[in-house]
């Protein structure tokens, strides 16, 4: 039976790289949020005069987030019946979720494994200004308040693999 792997964290917690790895290890197919969904996300963005580059606003979060996850989903199950699947996302709200996983199973019909991907501070500032994604500007730009946001990031309430990347 295919699985669906879910990595899950933070931005610049490292997601993407651990999925890449991942992907390789399980020869399975890989789906990240921002390869599948930005260029559309940031296209709607626009037509709506809104930051191309937001995805901390009340109307990002209103207008985006439910479709970008379950496009995300969509693919995936399009994939599982071929080979596992590694989808890769903040997945924060359903970090909160005890039943989530198990939802997921069900929805799926297949074994689901989440990964929760995690880095110290210090580690996401240098890796996010390294990266230079324009997405990650207004963070930079107060940083404070933006860890103040993750600070108190605790792990999903369901079974997971605990990954920490920090340097």
């Amino acid at each position: 039976m295919n699985t669906l792997h879910i990595v899950m964290g933070a931005p610049a917690a490292g997601k993407t790289t651990y999925a890449k790895r991942l992907a390789k290890e399980k020869k399975a197919s890989l789906i990240d949020i921002d390869s599948a969904t930005e260029r559309v996300v940031q296209a709607g963005l626009d037509l709506a005069t809104k930051n191309p580059d937001d995805r901390d606003s009340p109307f990002f979060k209103d207008s985006f987030r439910e479709p970008i996850y379950e496009t995300l989903f969509a693919i995936a199950e399009d994939n599982l019946c071929h080979n596992s699947v590694i989808l890769v996302g903040p997945f924060t709200l359903e970090a909160r979720d005890a039943n989530w996983l198990e939802n997921l199973k069900l929805r799926f019909g297949t074994s689901v494994c989440a990964h929760f991907i995690t880095c110290d501070p210090e580690t996401r500032h240098q890796r996010m200004a390294k990266r230079g994604n324009p997405r990650d500007l207004v963070k930079l730009e107060d940083w404070e308040k933006y860890i103040l946001y993750y600070k108190g990031e605790n792990p999903p309430a369901f079974l997971h693999k605990y990954v920490d990347t920090s340097s």
